[in-house]
């Protein structure tokens, strides 16, 4: 059974940081791509950011110079890094394992709430 269990969220204020975690079971991570994404009231899932199994990144625009995806493979764990955070920042944010695009292996977390707010 694939779990992955996201950790991590909370309130801060906006300037803040926050590390949100995700901690997989049930894939061989070591060759999943794995993706964080966000999900604000009103407004479509979006990508924020992405980790290839040779750890290349991908992130989106607005959290570019900000926030840093990095994974280790011995904890079966991805993180997010989120400095510099902003009210628009606020959203829940899911964690997705995927392999090769494939859509019979495409996974997600439950998701974790972020607010920013003073």
């Amino acid at each position: 059974q694939v779990q992955l269990v996201e950790s991590g969220g909370g309130l801060v204020q906006p300037g803040g940081s926050l590390r949100l975690s995700c901690a997989a079971s049930g894939i061989a991570f070591t060759i999943y791509t794995m993706g964080w994404y966000r999900q604000a009231p009103g407004k479509q899932r979006e990508l924020v950011a992405a980790i290839t199994a040779r750890t290349n990144t991908n992130y989106a625009e607005p959290v570019k110079d900000r926030f840093t995806i990095s994974r280790d493979n011995a904890k079966n764990t991805v993180y997010l890094q989120m400095n510099s955070l902003k009210p628009e920042d606020t959203a829940v944010y899911y964690c997705n394992a995927n392999y090769l695009r494939r859509s019979d292996l495409d996974y997600w977390g439950q998701g974790t709430q972020v607010t920013v707010s003073s």
